[in-house]
């Protein structure tokens, strides 16, 4: 049996690291409140996603062991185990460390308890103005139905006593989350001063129940199972089967129930019993719950020397601001690095084509987008002008399938041609596709990406993108529109490279390649840049190339389950994550090949999921600038020595130091840097250069 680190646990070691972040006493306070923010949210999806689903899968009486040798209830033991570590180090940071010191620096979370007089009659003229209007009480009934109460959503119990009878009765009151976590209180001019309005609803929640005396208060946060997938075999309406899946991820399971601290033992079984929770699936938390909601202080105005500075996005030297894109794509291939490079050039890419009487038609696929995304503005402007508009939305998109549908219905509106993915499988792949009459023939200028179309989340991700309009290129992108929306095979691709289709295949091809170069005494090397490790073919065709001696270096964000160790078949493999102020989600991959390499850019991870069930897309990089520049990147992030750390052999991390003598190197810092210094020189570049208005011919 290969070694094989368990998935799940690969995972909490991964948001260990991020909260890791939290933890430096060298991060300004902010930002070590963002990454705790961080560690809680994923946290949420963790239990809603991979939690619900083995919950499903011991509940159907499956006890199959993974490739690590664990059961799906052992696994559920082990998670417990390690995020009630995770938890204790959560709350221990919070409450002894960066609560104090952002009160030092006047930003002041109060206890409701210690509010002064005045304070305290703001606080109640809030309550009354602002919330009591938009809660809504519900009752217990222990004969009737138990209330719904949807997931995530922090909901005070109460215990009642009525006023003549002196029956006790419990009742629920659910705190909508569009309100405002903080409720402001007065305080001195140099200084913040907020409650949560948690607590501001406990104190005054009596009100709300005439003729009965508020007895005590808890808060409880329940997360249920999101891992709910659409019956597609039977779906005649994908888009309504798709509603009926978010309506039941709201009353789903109980995968995680959040009791708030202290807790009377009368409210806390009231609760459990609602939510159908054992004490296996419960877990007290001794500060406030959802610690995500804790992102919205790290922005808080006023506050920006508790921040890191600005990094702005800079402009790419390959597209002047003022010349059409498709000029600029027309003279060859453009290669962007985001965050450090805008995405501007993205949407403006289409925007002019959606203005552009030459355009005639656009393809795109749409995973995530923005919540006011300029994308699909585009789209819909685009076909409102009468071009053709194509757009395949992955309905399937988890926790924004809402947003999705939304979105999917304002383009049909318009006049696009809708789409709602491909049948059993995610269509993950990043691909949009203009068509434009030049020269009485049609060219093809294709965007090709590791990350979403969306604008806001191209600021906080480093991703890769191509812009091009080789002919081989546009020509698999009609292709892969087709198979896509008319239910053709992923087939005769000249250049890209298909999931699910051929993109494993090829992958073992290219390992097993630099593998049989090894065994011939060849240089043979092997460098992926990855959000996540999961897939048992992968895994064991780099342990074969490790053993043949090929020298491996991954770099793996997330998810690792291949095992770091000594042994013949691990000792040439590195791995190593990089955690910094933006989320690493580009995957590049380089294969030596001979010393005449093969370089990638993918919107797939290696995980089953990806290279078996779903539509994803592998680019081979042929310009050799753009090449060069991303084999120089890969062997950048090698060189980090402050943001990596290395993947022990138990599946834990170590960070990585620098050596006796050696200068510390930050590689996000030097992206920026460079592209900085870029911008400046193509801007320096075209100042000095001067172009003369000629007559007409």
């Amino acid at each position: 049996m290969l070694p094989y680190l368990n998935r799940e646990l690969s995972w909490l070691e991964f948001n260990q690291r991020v909260l890791n972040e939290a933890l430096r006493p060298d991060l300004p306070l902010l930002e070590r409140l963002k990454f705790l923010a961080i560690t809680a949210s994923n946290l949420d999806e963790f239990f809603q996603v991979r939690v619900g689903g083995l919950m499903l899968i011991r509940r159907s009486g499956r006890q199959r062991k993974d490739l690590s040798g664990m059961t799906p209830n052992q696994q559920i033991q082990a998670i417990r185990k390690r995020v009630l570590t995770f938890l204790d180090d959560q709350y221990a940071l919070l409450s002894g460390t960066l609560l104090p010191e952002l009160e030092k620096q006047g930003l002041l979370l109060l206890p409701i308890d210690s509010l002064d007089s005045v304070q305290s009659e703001q606080v109640s003229a809030h309550f009354h103005s602002h919330v009591g209007p938009l809660l809504t009480p519900l009752a217990i009934d222990p004969d009737g139905p138990p209330p719904q109460i949807p997931a995530l959503q922090i909901t005070l119990a109460c215990r009642l006593v009525d006023d003549e009878t002196g029956e006790v009765r419990h009742a629920l009151v659910p705190i909508p989350e569009n309100m405002n976590r903080r409720v402001p209180v007065e305080s001195d001019a140099e200084s913040q001063a907020f409650v949560l309005i948690e607590e501001v609803v406990a104190r005054h929640a009596g009100s709300l129940f005439p003729g009965e005396t508020l007895a005590a208060t808890a808060v409880y946060r329940v997360t249920r199972n999101g891992d709910i997938a659409v019956q597609e075999e039977d779906a005649i309406d994908l888009a309504g089967e798709m509603e009926d899946v978010l309506a039941a991820r709201k009353i789903a399971d109980t995968v995680r129930l959040e009791l708030g601290t202290p807790m009377p033992r009368d409210l806390s079984k009231v609760i459990q019993d609602l939510c159908h929770a054992t004490a296996a699936e419960t877990y007290r938390c001794p500060g406030p719950l959802g610690l995500s909601g804790f992102m919205d202080l790290a922005f808080a105005p006023g506050f920006d020397h508790l921040r890191d500075p600005d990094w702005p996005a800079q402009p790419s030297p390959d597209i002047p601001p003022t010349e059409p894109v498709f000029e600029a794509i027309s003279r060859g291939d453009i290669l962007l690095h985001h965050p450090y490079e805008s995405f501007e050039p993205v949407v403006r890419f289409l925007a002019e084509a959606a203005t552009d009487p030459d355009v005639l038609a656009i393809k795109q696929v749409l995973y995530r987008t923005a919540k006011n995304s300029r994308i699909i503005d585009a789209l819909i402007r685009a076909a409102e002008n009468g071009k053709q508009v194509t757009v395949l939305v992955e309905l399937k998109a988890r926790f924004d399938e809402a947003r999705n549908l939304v979105r999917a219905e304002e383009l049909q509106r318009a006049g696009a041609q809708i789409v709602y993915g491909v049948k059993g499988l995610k269509t993950h792949a990043k691909i949009c596709m203009v068509v434009r009459r030049e020269a009485g023939r049609l060219r093809r200028y294709v965007h090709l990406g590791t990350g979403n179309y969306n604008e806001s989340t191209s600021r906080l991700y480093t991703d890769i993108s191509l812009l091009t309009c080789r002919p081989e290129y546009g020509a698999d992108a009609s292709l892969f529109f087709n198979a896509v929306t008319g239910r053709s095979k992923l087939l005769r691709f000249q250049r890209l490279v298909p999931a699910p289709t051929a993109m494993k295949p090829r992958l073992l091809s290219l390992i097993a390649s630099e593998a049989e170069r090894a065994r011939q005494g060849e240089p043979a090397r092997i460098i992926a840049k990855i959000n996540s490790l999961q897939d048992p073919e992968i895994i064991a065709a780099l342990y074969d190339a490790s053993a043949a001696g090929v020298s491996i270096q991954l770099n793996v964000r997330g998810i690792c389950c291949l095992k770091p160790g000594n042994s013949k078949r691990q000792k040439n493999i590195q791995v190593v994550s990089i955690i910094d102020r933006f989320l690493e989600h580009a995957r590049i991959l380089y294969f030596h090949n001979g010393d005449d390499p093969e370089v990638f850019i993918a919107s797939a991870d290696w995980m089953g999921r990806n290279l078996d069930r779903r539509v994803e897309l592998m680019v081979p990089v042929e310009d050799n600038r753009a090449r060069r520049r991303l084999i120089k990147t890969l062997e950048t992030y090698f060189r980090d020595n402050t943001q990596a750390s290395r993947i022990l052999p138990d599946g834990s991390s170590e960070k990585i130091k620098p050596a006796q003598g050696e200068k510390p190197f930050r590689a996000q810092e030097h992206f920026y840097r460079e592209a900085r210094r870029s911008a400046k020189a193509r801007e320096h570049e075209r100042a000095m250069r001067f172009d003369p208005h000629l007559p007409p011919e």
